[in-house]
């Protein structure tokens, strides 16, 4: 190629990376405008359209940037669109993650000057992916170092806590922008009216919840009507007041509750389904008591609405059919008839029946009616499927979700990955900080775990200290180069002891074990060929994850 030839290349390519660098100008604040809107919004599927799309354009980013001489900004796309990937793959998508997403795009997108001339950009620094904050938590408090080992806890669970000294700090924060809970440590009652007044102004009331010193019933009232959703008296349980936390916070972002109607009033049917549905509630509706079961089976519903009398099954019947499957226990039935016979209406109550509401019925009542037991039968099936720590399967169903995947893994001839980790050295965490510091170790990991893993994953306590995660779809390889990460990212994390003997700070580690299988080997084998890759790598100095060899 001639000199005249390759300075008109460099000529034309100079202008290609000038003209890129013109449609970034036009690209990245629709990037920051989609960003902001993502903070604002609560609809779960609202929200995970914004998600879609914005990871759309951050993938068009990732692959030109680099080519016109944008090679930062194009990683930097692309670390953001992994993340956006990670969210919409989750197991639990949750606020946390979804937040700090939106905030790192809407930095990106907002805060990357562009030189025209070099094709280069100049960026902030930033926290690295894994480092990235979770869920915005405002914490009101005097107490400056009881607040600071309350904050540093709960970045370790995930989240992004900022601590205010005074009431006025904390206001202009919330005039700013907005966080998505509020945790306020008082020692009186009147100090809860200003908090109170600051919900009223707000368009919709933050989750608060409330650390005092006393326990008595005049604490209690103040606390509830500054609306709080959770009251914890000093010396403050932690890991009680992040449960509690991150039940406000699902309360929000839960997925809708799954009713299902048989009545053999087919229009009938269809008008309370519409009702319902514009409630927000997935609803199924279907006028043939005879298809009842496969429809449980398809649906999984939270609560059953029945009619009562019905050709070839009356309600009470097929109620108690249902109660023959153990997997239908928790699901709540609520019969809806006309009938006013207070006797029948308490037989068909004593036949598997949990709810009696006569027809006609109001919109609004019904509607009451099925959100309120639907409310409480998500969290009994929450409480009798979870562990109470962590928030992860228990050790009977995690066994089950894995005879599960193996079976899928057999129909597919696709790998499926079993990880059983343990925490190193756990017990003398226990002896030397106390069981409050051990127990926010625990739930600490469960957390980074949910985080870290996808929506297909199952992660269950399988014993104390002990997990055990199944990966479908995923080899062995694969998964030991994902917890490899988990575990450096756990081993850097500062945790608070509680012993006044010993109120240092510390980490800890833990160990992982991997065993895979395309369905041809049984759950229990694949479980201990698990538990010996794990007991090598404790053998071989701990902190480190090792591969199930035959």
């Amino acid at each position: 190629m001639s000199e005249h030839s390759l300075t008109e290349l460099q000529r034309q390519l100079q202008l290609q990376n000038e003209q890129f660098a013109e449609r970034l100008r036009s690209e990245l604040p629709v990037l920051a405008e989609l960003a902001s809107e993502l903070q604002q919004t609560r609809a779960p599927e609202s929200r995970r359209l914004l998600v879609v799309k914005i990871r759309e354009r951050l993938h068009k980013l990732a692959g030109a940037a680099g080519t016109f001489g944008f090679a930062r900004l194009g990683e930097r796309a692309r670390v953001l669109e992994q993340r956006a990937s990670r969210w919409l793959d989750s197991s639990k998508p949750s606020v946390q993650a979804v937040a700090a997403f939106a905030r790192a795009t809407r930095q990106f997108a907002s805060a990357v000057p562009l030189d025209e001339h070099t094709g280069t950009s100049q960026e902030p620094h930033e926290l690295p992916d894994e480092l990235q904050p979770g869920c915005r938590i405002y914490l009101l408090g005097s107490d400056a170092k009881a607040g600071a080992s309350v904050t540093q806890t709960l970045r370790n669970f995930g989240y992004e806590a900022l601590l205010y000294a005074d009431f006025s700090a904390l206001q202009e924060a919330i005039a700013q922008q907005l966080p998505d809970a509020l945790i306020v440590g008082v020692q009186h009652d009147d100090e809860l009216a200003p908090i109170a007044a600051l919900q009223q102004q707000l368009d919709t009331p933050l989750p608060l919840l409330v650390i005092h010193d006393r326990f008595d019933f005049s604490s209690q009232l103040a606390a509830v009507r500054a609306g709080a959703q959770g009251f914890f008296c000093r010396p403050l349980d932690i890991t009680q007041l992040e449960n509690s936390l991150e039940r406000c916070l699902n309360r929000q972002q839960g997925e809708p509750y799954r009713v299902m109607i048989v009545d053999d009033d087919a229009r009938l049917a269809e008008r309370y389904g519409l009702v319902l549905r514009n409630s927000q509630m997935q609803v199924q509706t279907l006028s043939e008591p005879q298809r009842a079961l496969d429809m449980m089976h398809a649906f999984n519903p939270e609560v059953l609405v029945l009619d009562v009398d019905m050709p070839g099954c009356s309600g009470p019947e097929l109620a108690q059919m249902i109660r023959l499957h153990d997997e239908w226990l928790r699901v709540t039935i609520i019969y809806l008839s006309a009938e006013t016979d207070i006797n029948r209406q308490m037989a068909a109550l004593l036949k598997a029946g949990d709810d009696f509401i006569t027809k006609p019925i109001s919109d609004s009542e019904l509607i009451a009616s099925v959100y309120s037991h639907a409310q409480r039968a998500r969290s009994l099936s929450t409480a009798l499927s979870r562990d109470s720590l962590t928030g992860l399967l228990k050790h009977a169903d995690i066994k089950d979700q894995l005879a599960l995947e193996v079976q899928r893994a057999s129909r597919s001839s696709k790998p499926t990955s079993v990880v059983m980790l343990d925490l190193d050295h756990f017990k003398q965490v226990n002896d030397r900080y106390g069981h409050a510091a051990g127990d926010n170790v625990i739930r600490a990991l469960a957390n980074l775990l949910r985080q870290r893993l996808r929506r297909i994953d199952s992660l269950g306590r399988y014993g104390g200290e002990e997990f055990v995660a199944v990966l479908p779809e995923c080899s062995a390889e694969e998964a030991r180069r994902i917890f490899d990460e988990i575990r450096e990212r756990f081993a850097a994390l500062s945790f608070n002891g509680f012993n006044a003997s010993d109120a240092r700070t510390f980490s800890v580690s833990f160990s992982a074990g991997i065993s895979e299988t395309d369905g041809k080997t049984a759950p229990g084998a694949l479980l201990d060929h698990a538990d010996q890759a794990l007991y090598v790598a404790k053998h071989h100095g701990r902190n480190r994850v090792h591969l199930y060899v035959e």
